[in-house]
C-alpha cells in the first residue's frame, strides 16, 4: 500500500476532455505554485478511482458524484471540496430516431422508441448507468430496454454503429465521437436529461485535507483559473486540451466544449441539492445502505475562500 504523504502529488483523472486537468497538465505555473512533482493517473471509471483512494494511492481525484458517494458510504475517506461541471449527461442515437424536439420535449416517448432494444452506457454506478436507470424505473421500462455496461464509452458509439446497439448514454464527448463514425444525434440533451445534475466533482483523500490545507487551496486555485478559461475561452482552452489529448483535434474539443458549456468550481445550492437527490436515487437502486448527509459529503472551508462569489453554472 502507498502513502499519500510521499512528496509527489497523484491526481486521478478521467479521458472527460472538459475536465480541468486537461488545461493544468504541463501547465509549469501550476506545477510551480504546487512546489510537486505531480502523477497524472488516467483512470478508466470513478469507480476504479474511488478504489485507488482506498488504497490511498490518490491524493486528488475528478469524478462524477455517484462512485464518490458510494465510495463513502462503504467507508472510503473522501471529501467533496469544488465542483467542476454541470449536466454533463446525454442520450444518443441515429438520425432515424426520434429526437426530445421532435416528441415535444416528452421523454417516456423519447426512452420508449427504444423498448425491445438495446442502449448502452459507462460502468454500472456511473452517473450516466444512474440518471438512465432512474428514468428506466419512472417510466416502467426496465423490464422493456435492455441496458448494456461499458467500461469504454467510445464502444458504445462503435456498437450503435454496427446495429449491436440502438442508442447510448454518456458525456458530451460520446456524442461528438459518435458523429465521427456514423450520422448521429442527439436524442435527449443535457439540459433536459437531468437539469443541473454535477457532472463531476473535486474529491480528495482526507490526510491531504488534514495535513497539507495550504496545498488545497494552490491546487483550487488553479482549478478555478481553468474553469474560468473553458467558461471565457474556449478556443484557448480547446488548444491546451488537444495538446494534452494528442488523439483528438481542436476542433474536436471545441465541439466537446459547445454542448454543455456550464463550467465552474462552486458548490452551489443547485450543485449540492441535485447531490442529495442523487443520494436519494442510489438508496433506492440499493447501490449505498443508507442517506449520506451533506457533512459526509462535502467540505466547504476551502471553496468558500476560493469561489465566495456567485455561481458560473447557468451563464453561458
Amino acid at each position: 500500500m502507498i502513502s499519500i504523504r510521499k512528496k509527489k502529488l497523484k491526481i486521478g483523472h478521467l479521458s472527460t476532455a472538459y475536465h480541468t486537468n486537461f488545461v493544468l497538465m504541463n501547465n509549469k505555473e501550476f506545477k510551480n505554485d504546487l512546489n510537486k512533482d505531480i502523477n497524472w493517473i488516467l483512470f478508466g471509471t470513478g469507480p476504479e478511482m474511488v478504489q485507488a483512494f482506498k488504497n490511498e494511492e490518490l491524493d486528488i481525484g475528478y469524478m462524477g458524484l455517484p462512485p464518490a458517494l458510494i465510495g463513502i458510504d462503504n467507508g472510503v475517506p473522501i471529501k467533496c471540496i469544488a465542483g467542476g461541471h454541470i449536466e454533463g449527461t446525454i442520450m444518443i442515437g441515429k438520425k432515424t430516431h426520434k429526437n426530445l424536439s421532435q416528441l415535444k420535449e416528452n421523454i417516456y416517448e423519447a426512452l420508449a422508441q427504444y423498448k425491445g432494444k438495446i442502449i448502452g452506457v459507462p460502468s454500472k454506478g456511473s452517473i450516466h448507468d444512474v440518471i438512465l436507470n432512474h428514468y428506466l424505473e419512472k417510466y416502467n421500462l426496465l423490464n422493456e430496454i435492455k441496458v448494456i455496461n461499458y467500461k469504454q464509452a467510445e464502444f458504445i458509439a462503435i456498437d450503435i454503429g454496427k446495429n449491436i446497439l440502438e442508442a447510448g448514454v454518456g458525456t458530451p464527448s460520446l456524442a461528438v465521437f459518435a458523429s465521427t463514425i456514423f450520422n448521429s444525434q442527439i436524442i435527449i440533451p443535457p439540459s433536459f436529461l437531468w437539469p443541473y445534475n454535477p457532472s463531476y466533482g473535486i474529491f480528495l483523500h482526507k490526510n491531504l485535507i488534514e495535513n497539507q490545507p495550504e496545498m488545497v487551496l494552490k491546487f483550487l486555485t488553479h482549478h478555478k483559473k481553468a474553469s474560468e478559461l473553458l467558461r471565457n475561452s474556449p478556443f484557448r482552452a480547446a488548444e491546451l486540451i488537444s495538446k494534452n489529448i494528442k488523439i483528438i483535434s481542436k476542433n474536436y474539443v471545441q465541439s466537446v466544449l459547445k454542448i454543455s458549456p456550464k463550467y465552474c468550481i462552486s458548490l452551489s445550492e443547485g450543485y449540492v441539492n441535485s447531490t442529495i437527490d442523487f443520494v436519494k436515487i442510489l438508496f433506492s437502486l440499493n447501490h449505498i445502505k443508507r442517506i449520506l448527509k451533506k457533512k459526509e459529503i462535502f467540505n466547504f472551508k476551502f471553496i468558500h475562500q476560493i469561489h465566495p462569489e456567485s455561481e458560473h453554472y447557468m451563464i453561458t
